[in-house]
């Protein structure tokens, strides 16, 4: 038996310890980075203990009779540690199961955390929920390369790399994000008809508030005029492409390959995650956008979400 408790904030440091010890977390189950938008989720967050020892979190918020692992993140689910089994998170699991339905919960919504970011196997999940019954109910597709090993360039990305290194691009490590903004919002707004999910002011508290975590490489001209960037996220494994953007002029003169080399160079990881290209739950396929990040040697992750009934 395990004892199950909400969480709450006089808990944050217990919470924010076992993310770091555990196979599987990232710092966006810290709190810090979790609770920016607190006022926008009702928060129903567990921690899971096994004879009074912490053995699993679960990020998670709840709306109506439905249960999320978590609406405000990429992905969710249970964070464990190594001393997890298959046996054990599949009775936690009966457990949180038995205990959402004395609370009303009809629905859970389950999004596991993708094999990249864990550092030994953890996909104990994964066979719990398919005993629960769970359906997958969306798949994105994301595209990552190992740094070992990485794969060859496409030939039209080497020609940009070229172009670039011929108009002196010069990329940058910053967390100074105020000249990438207004580039990444018309980059999205001309070409998607949207806004950065973060507002200026949320990314640059998020960047204070996760120190080392979040970074911006920036591309500019020998003159100094800004033309691109990537804004990342560093977890222990994995470099992921948060915000990638560029001007006319970036486009023009290969600023995102010149980016690209920069962060292909980056020591200590184990994959580079460019992120999802596809919309409407995984329906549509974003073919050129995916096209551009494998012809840098990336190949599909799935960012998989389930469901089931209680």
């Amino acid at each position: 038996m395990f004892e199950i408790e909400r969480y709450t904030d006089a808990q944050a440091g217990e919470w924010n310890a076992f993310v770091r010890s555990s196979k599987n977390g990232t710092f966006l189950f810290d709190r810090g980075y979790m609770d920016y938008h607190a006022d926008r989720f009702a928060d129903a967050s567990l921690m899971c203990r096994r004879d009074g020892r912490l053995y699993a979190l679960l990020p998670a918020n709840r709306d109506g009779d439905a249960l999320y692992t978590h609406q405000g993140l990429t992905y969710g689910g249970l964070v464990t540690g190594a001393e997890a089994t298959a046996a054990g998170v599949l009775h936690l699991l009966e457990q949180m199961n038995a205990r959402w339905r004395s609370e009303g919960v009809r629905r859970v919504v389950y999004k596991p955390i993708p094999y990249i970011y864990a550092s030994m196997p953890a996909d104990e999940d994964l066979y719990a929920l398919f005993r629960c019954g769970a359906r997958l109910v969306a798949r994105g597709i994301s595209t990552a390369m190992p740094y070992a090993g990485l794969c060859r360039w496409h030939k039209d990305r080497r020609t940009a790399l070229n172009r670039a290194r011929r108009h002196g691009v010069e990329v940058r490590v910053t967390t100074c994000i105020d000249d990438f903004w207004p580039i990444l919002t018309a980059n999205l707004r001309e070409r998607h008809h949207t806004t950065p999910v973060h507002s200026l002011e949320e990314m640059r508290h998020l960047i204070a508030m996760c120190p080392g975590h979040i970074a911006l490489y920036e591309a500019r001209l020998p003159d100094g005029t800004p033309v691109g960037g990537m804004l990342v996220y560093r977890t222990a494994r994995v470099l992921h492409s948060q915000y990638l953007a560029a001007s006319a002029e970036g486009k023009h003169c290969g600023a995102i390959e010149a980016i690209m080399e920069a962060v292909l160079q980056a020591e200590g990881f184990a994959y580079f995650d460019f992120g999802i290209s596809t919309e409407d739950g995984g329906h549509v396929l974003n073919e050129g956008l995916i096209y551009q990040k494998e012809g840098f040697g990336g190949r599909a992750v799935c960012y998989d979400t389930y469901a089931y009934d209680l």
